[in-house]
């Protein structure tokens, strides 16, 4: 991908992540290139390449415009995603290292500062991206993180989504989903391939139990 289309498509997919470009939204190439201060051609090519990643959809009738979010699309991300967290976090406990097990320890001590300052939503969400990047990582399988993190990014547009809503969860969910890494990074630390899979599978699901409860909620 050539550099001034990777730029493109980072500042589009986060606009659309972060809900700056909310589901549905109709997107005009030439306004949103002047936006953004880039040429036309390099964000036409990001809008192919999101449209890949099924962030945004390409019509005949309607144009381009952001992918909107529904259950079947809820219920294939959250398959994939839960099958291959909790395998990340197997292989992950089976194969961390002394400086593998160090950047986990510095995240816990990041979660934990962040609770005590009061952190807010969007200061959790950078954590909880940082910590499940560095459980791919730890992995050792580099198709699985990049796999990984495509669907974290669709995760995280799900995040915001139930933030944004009138009805978003309590202010005790985030900070009870980001301790669960606490007990993740502990069965990581003992080599226990059993505990760290069963604690992310846990972890995965109760984040889409919230998403699925929030859009039944808006029907």
């Amino acid at each position: 991908m050539r550099p001034d289309t990777q730029k493109a498509y980072d500042l589009i997919c986060e606009q659309i992540i972060t809900l700056a470009l909310p589901p549905g939204q109709a997107i005009n190439e030439q306004q949103l290139a002047q936006s953004l201060g880039l040429p036309l051609a390099p964000v036409q090519e990001a809008l192919k390449l999101l449209a890949d990643d099924h962030l945004v959809r390409v019509t005949p009738r309607h144009g381009t415009y952001v992918a909107d979010v529904n259950v079947p699309d809820l219920d294939q991300i959250s398959e994939l995603r839960l099958s291959l967290e909790s395998l990340a976090a197997r292989l992950a406990a089976q194969r961390a290292g002394p400086d593998d097990l160090a950047v986990l320890r510095a995240l816990r001590e990041e979660q934990l500062a962040a609770h005590a300052a009061d952190a807010d939503a969007r200061r959790l969400l950078e954590i909880d991206h940082k910590f499940h990047q560095a459980v791919a990582s730890i992995a050792g399988n580099r198709y699985l993180a990049q796999t990984l993190d495509h669907f974290f990014g669709l995760s995280l547009r799900l995040w915001h989504l139930l933030w944004a809503g009138p009805k978003h969860p309590d202010a005790e969910s985030l900070p009870k989903a980001v301790e669960k890494h606490l007990d993740l990074v502990d069965a990581i630390e003992r080599h226990d391939p059993a505990a760290a899979e069963r604690i992310m599978a846990d972890h995965v699901a109760k984040f889409y139990e919230d998403v699925r409860a929030h859009l039944s909620g808006l029907a």
